[in-house]
């Protein structure tokens, strides 16, 4: 019973992201859902079962999805036939990591590069956590106060359940000051499978949104490295980065065939894992298993779209922070900083990953002749550089270890 309410409170955290990037991209809701289980089953089959990660809605496609969208009237099917390659390519990168080999991928990530790395990708979150506050800072408040409050004072199981908690004392605040709707509720029928569709294919499409891979493979090793730094697991090396690569791609093309957004794994989730310390993976399986069942569930489906933004806003603040904190305690623990070479790869990644996030509306537009521009995170811009800068800044280290 417990991880089945644990299971449940890991489904709220994903929720508002996976949702919300089918909303602002016209995909099914129910079918992005859906393909956030299944991709999460798939991701763990391929991992061994040993990754506790929950794979959802990818942010960094909806742009090129949106661009596709535009250039085929609304037409999403090819913007599916575009997300299908792209987790193609995954695929073919995870084999290049196998063959080339973890061990010598794995010096490029030292703690200088994978805790900054890490900062950046909870300080980039926050932001969309503060719009979401927006809605109603009030209500965002009294939620993050309430998750606050039982992460402090609470004990054993009732501390591991704060964010749900949080979330249904923010639903109920909300429904008795009259922000929550709950006419939709009474509307939903309580079966509502989810309509999926079929791809199309063209090169157009293909070419616009297959280069994003470049940029959300660096935001793959970030978001596995922070989740193997939470768990104390260097999953980079067991089961390997070539696993979790071939996991996120065979989770993103089988979302491409039936008509979801591409899926990628879940800081969300990585912070309650941080916040509750139970790391069980069997436990992200059942909110798969959840995911996949409720999709199919009209009125719980118009349940959780009716948790207002505010609410998740407000968790999600705490969520991300947590993020944040992990990367700082990385390099602390590594004692990388009183390095000077290494403080300067740390100054270095942090510079690129927030400035051009924050000066560059979320990401550096780079041009490719052949292509549409491709939006690169402020993160995958700051690991490509932070990566080659500590390559030749710590040279001799990197010669030393072979």
């Amino acid at each position: 019973m417990k991880k089945f309410i644990m299971s449940v409170q890991h489904l709220f955290a994903m929720f508002g992201a996976t949702v919300l990037v089918p909303i602002l991209t016209g995909f099914n809701p129910a079918v992005a859902i859906f393909c956030a289980g299944l991709g999460t089953l798939i991701f763990h089959f391929c991992t061994k079962r040993k990754v506790p990660v929950f794979l959802g809605s990818s942010f960094a496609f909806i742009p090129v999805i949106i661009a596709t969208k535009d250039a085929y009237n609304g037409d999403l099917s090819y913007a599916q036939g575009g997300i299908i390659v792209a987790g193609f390519i995954y695929v073919i990168l995870s084999i290049v990591v196998k063959f080339v080999g973890v061990k010598k991928i794995k010096k490029f990530f030292p703690p200088q590069v994978t805790g900054s790395m890490i900062i950046v990708i909870g300080l980039n979150l926050l932001p969309t956590a503060f719009q979401m506050a927006a809605q109603n800072y009030l209500l965002a408040c009294i939620t993050l106060g309430i998750a606050i409050l039982i992460n402090v004072f609470g004990r054993g199981f009732i501390k591991q359940l704060g964010i749900l908690l949080a979330v249904l004392s923010g639903y109920i605040i909300s429904v008795f000051v009259g922000v929550v709707d709950l006419s939709s509720i009474g509307s939903a029928g309580l079966l509502s499978f989810p309509q999926f569709t079929m791809p199309k294919f063209s090169l157009q499409a293909i070419v616009i949104i297959a280069p994003v891979v470049l940029a959300v493979v660096m935001e793959h090793i970030g978001d596995i490295t922070t989740n193997g730094s939470v768990v104390g697991e260097n999953f980079i090396e067991e089961p390997g980065l070539n696993r979790t690569l071939l996991g996120d791609g065979l989770a993103t093309l089988v979302a491409g065939f039936l008509g979801g957004p591409a899926n990628t794994t879940y800081g969300e989730n990585t912070a309650v894992l941080a916040i509750t310390k139970n790391y069980d993976p069997s436990i992200l399986r059942m909110t798969a298993v959840l995911a996949i069942v409720l999709s199919c569930v009209g009125k719980f489906a118009a349940f959780l779209q009716s948790i207002p933004s505010a609410v998740m806003g407000g968790v999600s603040i705490m969520l991300f922070s947590m993020i944040t904190y992990v990367g700082f305690k990385t390099i602390r623990d590594s004692s990388c900083f009183k390095n000077n070479r290494n403080l300067t790869v740390i100054l270095l990644i942090l510079l690129i990953g927030l400035g051009t996030s924050y000066l560059s509306n979320k990401g550096v537009t780079i041009g490719i002749p052949i292509t549409s521009t491709v939006k690169i995170t402020g993160l995958s811009l700051a690991a490509i550089v932070g990566i080659i800068i500590n390559r030749i800044v710590n040279d001799y280290e990197f010669k030393r270890e072979g």
